[in-house]
């Protein structure tokens, strides 16, 4: 219950300072201690025990952060839903999980026990204005009482249901444990560049019921503000670290390259910022060194999974500046591991690999997940030993930089030689008019899989695909190079604000009796 007495402690120390911000309303420690008390003593009234699992789909609001503290003071297990999921998704994962009551925001609420998938669902309950069949959720808050439940979790109880982006083709509920919530916040407080403080203010672009959220506990911990965005428009956040004084923010690459490119960044007054930490997908160091230049020497990156609760492995503000004067190809590192988890790169006999050898990364900790819900057979794919088999391939120098090549999956085999999507895709982001840039395997009678480049350029640019193939080709093995471009208005994004590559891909191998890939 250490986050229940965090809380507590935040609520006594900051008490009427604020800790959340969303649009005009501002929450402060005392009144997100008090909500989210009644909260919990509210859903255990409605007959829910610790281990039930709560639903929760909304877009960011206010009421997201009371709802997590929340059931973390009851024992009440969290599943999130991406507010990008699809109603078909949503089902699916519902039925999954099971939870005994569903919480949804404004567009969320058009569910019922009728609806495939939410039979077991027994509550539902609507944030914002009213819904037929849904308690009000101030109705419901209304209903508890102010002292903490009594409920202990122990460290293996589950505390949230993490669902991955479904990159492998279906949507995977990662179980963390409250155990491995409290390691992830510890090694985010050891982690951080520079120390959040009563009074600094986070930005959460993202949904918080992704990435975005991980960060959310660590900066009440330390008196921080979390102040919620709706969506992420380049000029309105802008605008708003200056208004609000904003000191730390995360983003997704997709979200830095939007910055780059709009005209507003160049008379933007971001002094406030002390870090941009960025993570969830690779990005180019050709991108990294423009953001360095143009946004600030302030960048930090992260590498982890839903898997591993959190980042395991950190390329400090200090490695970044580093590179920037002497070292440039560490920018293509995601770091090295940090905090409690141990992190190694292994051959196909589980030895570590040396020099230019690429090999897995596996990853053993306090942090490392209990598995995926309902999926035994998937959990031993991945934990194997006592560790998590991640699935990502990189290579290792001698200092111990982490140097991410690809994830296994996504290797392009093309006549014989080995392709990494990824290095071509940092080659592409070095032309100056590119924004976004995936690179795919398409079917090749020849070769059995060929490179092609699906490429979104920058507002106002032309571009022939003849000369960015000459490009990459000055800079990269003829191999490695794209055999074709094809140029769109935008690249497709999952959930989470990844480009979706197997999106990219499908159209491509439709009618394909053998995927080579």
């Amino acid at each position: 219950m250490a986050f229940a007495l965090f809380l507590q402690r935040a609520a006594r120390y900051w008490g009427d300072r604020p800790a959340v911000m969303h649009r005009e309303r501002v929450l402060s420690f005392r009144q997100l201690d008090e909500r989210s008390t009644r909260l919990a003593n509210a859903l255990l009234g409605l007959g829910l025990r610790p281990g039930d699992r709560v639903a929760v789909q909304s877009r960011n609001c206010a009421e997201l952060v009371e709802i997590e503290c929340a059931l973390y003071k009851s024992g009440l297990v969290k599943a999130a839903l991406n507010p990008r999921f699809t109603a078909a998704e949503a089902s699916d994962v519902v039925e999954n999980c099971t939870p005994r009551a569903f919480i949804g925001g404004d567009g969320y609420t058009g569910y019922a026990r009728t609806t495939p998938g939410f039979a077991a669902v027994e509550a539902f309950v609507a944030l914002g204005g009213p819904a037929a069949g849904y308690l009000g959720y101030e109705d419901l808050l209304a209903r508890g009482g102010t002292s903490r439940p009594p409920h202990r979790a122990a460290a293996a109880d589950a505390a949230v249901l993490h669902f991955s982006s479904g990159s492998t083709g279906r949507i995977k509920a990662a179980v963390q444990s409250y155990g491995n919530r409290m390691a992830s916040l510890r090694k985010m407080l050891l982690g951080m560049d520079r120390q959040a403080r009563p009074g600094d203010r986070l930005a959460l672009i993202g949904p918080v019921t992704h990435a975005s959220g991980m960060l959310m506990q660590p900066f009440l911990y330390c008196g921080a503000t979390l102040v919620l965005f709706d969506r992420f428009e380049p000029a309105h956040f802008l605008a708003e670290v200056a208004r609000l004084r904003i000191t730390h923010v995360f983003m997704v690459p997709a979200m830095i390259h939007m910055l780059l490119a709009d005209p507003a960044l160049e008379q933007a007054d971001l002094s406030s910022l002390k870090t941009l930490s960025y993570g969830a997908a690779p990005m180019a160091p050709a991108r990294i060194r423009e953001a360095w230049e143009r946004i600030g020497p302030i960048l930090s990156q992260g590498y982890g999974a839903s898997e591993s609760t959190s980042g395991v492995t950190r390329l400090s503000t200090a490695d970044h500046a580093e590179a920037i004067a002497g070292r440039p190809g560490r920018l293509a590192s995601c770091g090295r591991p940090h905090g409690e988890t141990e992190v190694r790169v292994v051959d196909e006999q589980g030895r570590e690999v040396e020099g230019d050898a690429i090999g897995e990364i596996v990853i053993r900790g306090e942090d490392v997940f209990q598995g995926y819900w309902g999926e035994p057979e998937l959990t031993r794919e991945v934990l194997v030993d006592g560790w998590l088999r991640t699935g990502d391939l990189a290579r290792v120098d001698e200092e111990g930089f982490i140097y991410l090549v690809d994830r296994k999956k996504d290797m392009i085999i093309s006549g014989g030689f080995n392709v990494y999507p990824t290095e071509v895709e940092a080659v592409l982001y070095q032309h100056p008019d590119v924004m976004e840039a995936c690179v795919i395997s398409v079917p090749d009678a020849t070769w059995g899989e060929s490179v092609k480049a699906v490429v979104a350029l920058r507002p106002g640019r032309a571009l022939e695909a003849a000369a960015l193939i000459a490009h990459c080709r000055e800079r990269i093995a003829d191999y490695k190079t794209p055999r074709s471009v094809e140029f769109v208005g935008e690249l497709p994004k999952n959930p989470s604000g990844k480009v979706a590559r197997k999106v990219v891909r499908e159209p491509y191998w439709q009618g394909v009796a053998r995927r080579v890939n």
